[in-house]
């Protein structure tokens, strides 16, 4: 039976190689953007790894926080919660200096008709907080759709492939790229940047999507026809993990899983757990956003639960009655429009 307690538990539990990892980083974290889909669980999980790991170190969460639950998770975790709005320039000058940051503010839906308020928070912003912060290490959450489609038997996209973002969304989170490679090159900062290809969480993310659909007999679009994601435990490690591979010029990783998923064989899979027949519209791509996280696969090791499994998690939380974020990922999206 699955509840958010469980969910929650599951997702910061921290593995021995974090926990000796945590160990290696010298002084204080500072989330920035932790209030959104991945935050709150990434703070608690650094906090864990920090208590096993028998250390002293400051989790520092920053955000408006307008959600109660994460609030409350964080809180009562021991995570230190800094309300702020990142883009009020004075708030964010008042924030205390620390060793290192992992930056998550931004914004991707409600971008059409509004871009402004898009470029503001992930172009501009990163620029200010690049200057905050430019005696931090930094991990800098980034997107993998900044890459061109590719054509879905090359094996997805690598790091040192030409970048190619379609529309205003992918391009706004290229410039947040540059404004901190230009932190590095003017201040010598370091820099991990994290191209992130869907997490789940089981609250929200593709196989909740697909799942959604399928309960309410939608149709899945088959014009993207695969797809990679990666278990949000997992991707918070890896973050948490990259501050010791921050690195002056930037280092750029790729991170989700190691799977090219079948959009139409993901779906039929839930819809054998979910006891309903998934409906298709369109005829499958041949192209989609596909990203290659060999180097993090090397690196980090392979996350800690494999894309099956995932698949059966989703089917079982939504049967048990788990909640939604509310926050679809659009991940059929082929030209930007967010």
């Amino acid at each position: 039976m699955w509840t958010e307690d469980k969910l929650n538990e599951m997702l910061t539990t921290p593995s021995a190689a974090l926990v000796e990892d945590m160990k290696r980083i010298k002084g204080d974290i500072m989330i920035l953007g932790a209030g959104g889909k991945m935050g709150p669980t990434l703070c608690v999980l650094a906090k864990r790894a920090i208590e096993r790991a028998g250390i002293s170190k400051r989790v520092i969460a920053v955000s408006r926080f307008t959600d109660p639950i994460a609030t409350a998770l964080l809180q009562e975790s021991g995570v230190e919660t800094i309300p702020c709005d990142l883009l009020d320039t004075a708030q964010l000058r008042a924030l205390p200096g620390v060793e290192n940051v992992i930056y998550m503010a931004g914004r991707k839906f409600g971008t059409d008709g509004n871009e402004w308020q898009t470029w503001a928070m992930n172009a501009t912003l990163p620029a200010f907080v690049a200057e905050k912060f430019q005696k931090s290490d930094i991990v800098v959450f980034s997107s993998g759709n900044i890459y061109p489609l590719v054509p879905i038997a090359g094996g997805g996209s690598r790091e040192c492939d030409p970048v190619g973002p379609i529309g205003e969304y992918p391009m706004s989170c290229l410039a947040r790229e540059r404004a901190f490679e230009f932190a590095a090159h003017r201040y010598g900062t370091k820099i991990f940047i994290y191209r992130l290809n869907f997490a789940v969480d089981l609250r929200y993310g593709v196989l909740y999507d697909m799942a959604d659909k399928i309960l309410r007999g939608e149709a899945i679009d088959l014009s993207t026809p695969c797809l990679n994601c990666i278990w949000q435990g997992s991707a918070n490690e890896i973050a948490l993990r990259g501050l010791l591979h921050a690195e002056n010029p930037a280092k750029v990783m790729n991170v989700t899983g190691p799977e090219t998923l079948s959009v139409r064989a993901t779906a039929q899979e839930l819809g054998k757990h979910l006891g309903k027949e998934p409906i298709f519209s369109g005829s499958d791509g041949t192209d989609a956003y596909l990203n290659n996280a060999s180097a993090a696969m090397e690196l980090f090791g392979y996350p800690a639960v494999g894309a099956k499994t995932l698949i059966r998690w989703q089917a079982e939380w939504i049967q048990d009655g788990g909640r939604s974020l509310g926050k679809p990922t659009h991940f059929e999206e082929r030209k930007g429009s967010y």
